[in-house]
């Protein structure tokens, strides 16, 4: 009865903070650690083939620079294996199973990862960071299923943007402590033994307290879980509720590979990357060469684009909160209008930055800040329309779009090298920004134009009437 009484708030949606804000911030520690194991090797890399410009008491390594591209870029190889595969295991076992056995396993491989560059050099590492590829594959599209079950329509966004913010917040923390950690008595190792053991912390906590669904959470109280639910009913039915009826129905592929406005999902979702990793990727180099400003020697000042990011998200999200709360627009409208923000404000600064001159370095990163900073309104965006579009199949539409989007996050980086055959021309540097701006353009473009944000037809594939046929039921499996 006391339990009862203490828990009346969740009765109003906007009131008190409940079990679904602590499932989110649980969230938010996995991208945050998942980012930091993500980035780790990029930052610890210029102290493992220089000691000096760190702690010198620890190993040395000769890798060639085509060694280091190889070992970067050797994580994005098993994570684009694992995307979709993922996001249906998520909907089969549950996200709490994917994303934990994901990051337990991603953490130990980072705590080993000084041993394996001394006893297996560059291979074993490689080896290694595919392997790290592969388990966080499973992160984006079980965080999507975790909050299609936790998150209530009207606090889709704002829950959703808590979450995905762990990806700027690890990155920030790893930027921004690397040089002190490589500089310490525990040397570059250091790094990889931090972020993996928070890894492991995170997995305990996560393995106690952390669940899937609201129905498979034993500390929600009564009327929260029912406020969630009820939420939920008047949009869908939702994959808990189908599950105590039947075992879960077939994935509709080709419904969702001819839905058009999944397809502009896909397509919007890809042209952000492009755009987005053109600039993480080559920005650097064009500070370097085109400005004299190198931009990777001061940690501080690399992380801050992506703290501008990480705050101008929460900015975002609160008008987005005001905007829903007081009804003044559509989902719809806003998921466009919020992609738009994110997405065609970075594309005309981006144009701007290829007009920056040599003697214009502070208005240089400016720019850059304000470009990476808006970006943050796609978390509004295109990010969370896959919950829109299905809530039983929000995961495995984000591993389909994030395995497209990350393909194109791989090729962007060698198309700049194919145009700039000469990284001090400017000329061919702003061919590279108009590149991305375009790409923004038409992606913002045709979601603006095609985009949905109600629930699709497909959402809920006619199971019901073969409920009570068992053996036709379990043929779909």
């Amino acid at each position: 009865m006391v339990n009862t009484v203490k828990n009346r708030r969740f009765e109003d949606e906007g009131s008190g903070l409940g079990v679904r804000h602590f499932q989110v911030f649980l969230l938010f520690c996995a991208l945050t650690v998942a980012y930091a194991q993500r980035v780790n090797l990029s930052v610890a890399v210029v102290a493992m083939l220089d000691s000096n410009s760190a702690n010198p008491h620890f190993p040395e390594y000769n890798w060639s620079d085509k060694i280091k591209s190889l070992l970067l870029s050797s994580f994005f190889w098993g994570y684009v294996v694992t995307q979709v595969p993922a996001g249906q295991l998520a909907r089969k076992f549950g996200g709490k199973v994917m994303i934990l056995s994901g990051l337990t396993i991603c953490s130990v491989l980072n705590i080993l990862t000084p041993l394996c560059a001394k006893f297996g050099g560059w291979q074993l590492v490689c080896a290694l960071r595919v392997v790290e590829g592969l388990c966080q594959g499973v992160v984006f599209p079980s965080t999507h299923t975790i909050l299609s079950q936790w998150a209530p329509p009207k606090e889709r966004a704002t829950l959703g943007t808590c979450a995905y913010s762990g990806n700027q917040f690890g990155t920030i923390i790893m930027l921004a402590t690397s040089g002190m950690l490589a500089a310490s008595s525990a040397g570059w190792p250091s790094i990889f033994y931090i972020s993996g053991g928070v890894g492991c912390v995170w997995s305990v906590v996560y393995f106690l307290w952390g669940a899937s669904s609201p129905s498979e959470c034993k500390s929600i109280s009564s009327e929260e879980r029912k406020l969630i639910e009820m939420a939920q009913a008047g949009e869908v039915a939702t994959v808990q509720d189908q599950a105590k009826e039947q075992p879960q129905p077939r994935t509709p592929w080709l419904s969702i590979f001819t839905s058009p406005s999944f397809l502009v999902l896909i397509v919007a979702h890809s042209t952000h990357n492009w755009g987005f990793w053109t600039l993480l990727t080559e920005i650097p180099s064009y500070m370097k060469n085109i400005l004299g400003k190198d931009i990777k020697s001061n940690a501080l000042l690399s992380s801050l684009p992506y703290f501008c990011m990480f705050c101008m998200s929460f900015v975002f999200s609160a008008i987005s909160a005001q905007l829903n709360n007081r009804n003044c627009i559509s989902t719809a409208t806003s998921r466009k209008l919020f992609n738009t923000i994110g997405t065609w404000i970075p594309m005309v600064t981006l144009i701007g930055l290829g007009y920056t001159g040599a003697d214009q370095g502070t208005l240089a990163v400016v720019l850059l800040c304000f470009t990476v900073g808006t970006n943050g309104a796609t978390y509004l965006g295109f990010n969370m329309n896959h919950i829109d579009l299905s809530p039983n199949f929000a995961g495995i539409l984000m591993g389909i779009t994030n395995c497209v989007g990350n393909i194109m996050s791989i090729i962007a980086p060698l198309v700049v090298g194919v145009i700039v055959t000469d990284e001090k021309d400017p000329d061919l540097w702003r061919i590279v920004f108009f590149i991305a701006a375009g790409f923004y353009l038409v992606g913002n473009g045709l979601f603006v134009i095609f985009g949905k944000a109600e629930v699709q037809p497909w959402n809920d594939p006619p199971a019901k009437p073969r409920r009570n046929s068992t053996p036709q039921v379990e043929s779909q499996h």
